[in-house]
């Protein structure tokens, strides 16, 4: 990880938790947090319950995040949720393009392009997911597939634009399978995105972009993970919703 880029750790709820258990967590969480000055931590609850775990994070360093959103302000979505809400809501971050979106509900990078500039434009910080299928990886199109999407997902953004955002590279085989990338496997991954990043946005803007790596992440990974020069921090799953084990991954050691 090189000590210029600010590491980020985030912490993706999915469809889980009841509200006594997800108040309980983002306590502990943000206690977990507080220890620490020199990294960033997100977490991202179902949105039913961002309203209620804003009012626990206020005042701390605790980043709130949603886990999707809709590139349309308001109108007639039916279950979508828009920028405002989630601002509304006390939200500064959000999840766009997750391999699980990807997937079961059929997001295409030209749909992930759509929430990434809605996003910025809206003020929220995004954390766009990239990644590749076991058959992908196995048949070596691991770079033409991730390349796609980065290419896909970041077309037509300004140098400005693509400051502000991070990159999670979660090999979708590696997702609640227990299987996780090697730290090497991991490694080659993010430094082949960065200079894909580089190539799109120059040396300069690329090299300063913070890439996560998301994918099984656990408490007995994480210090060799985040000790690759390219890992700037985690995209934790289901990891995220123990909070010894979390705060663990938060204190990752360099």
């Amino acid at each position: 990880m090189n000590s210029k880029r600010i590491p980020i750790i985030a912490g993706n709820w999915k469809m889980c938790t009841g509200l006594s258990e997800a108040l309980s967590l983002a306590k502990a969480v943000k206690d977990a947090a507080s220890k620490y000055s020199d990294r960033q931590v997100m977490i991202a609850p179902p949105y039913v319950w961002l309203v209620k775990i804003a009012e626990i994070l206020k005042g701390s360093s605790l980043a709130l995040g949603a886990q999707n959103l809709h590139y349309e302000a308001s109108g007639a979505f039916t279950g979508e949720i828009s920028i405002p809400m989630l601002k509304d809501a006390g939200c500064s971050h959000v999840l766009i393009g997750h391999s699980e979106r990807r997937q079961y509900f059929c997001e295409t990078d030209e749909l992930v392009n759509k929430k990434l500039k809605a996003a910025l434009k809206g003020g929220l910080t995004p954390i766009v997911c990239v990644g590749e299928s076991l058959a992908q990886r196995e048949a070596g199109k691991v770079e033409q597939v991730v390349g796609g999407q980065i290419r896909g997902g970041l077309a037509g953004l300004s140098a400005q634009e693509a400051e502000k955002i991070v990159i999670a590279y979660e090999p979708v085989w590696a997702i609640g399978t227990g299987k996780t990338a090697t730290s090497q496997q991991a490694q080659e991954v993010h430094a082949f995105i960065r200079k894909e990043l580089n190539g799109l946005f120059g040396a300069g803007i690329g090299g300063g972009m913070r890439i996560q790596y998301g994918g099984s992440v656990k408490p007995d990974n994480i210090d060799e993970l985040m000790n690759m020069e390219d890992i700037d921090g985690a995209l934790v799953g289901g990891a995220s919703l123990k909070a010894d084990g979390f705060a663990r991954i938060i204190g990752f050691k360099r």
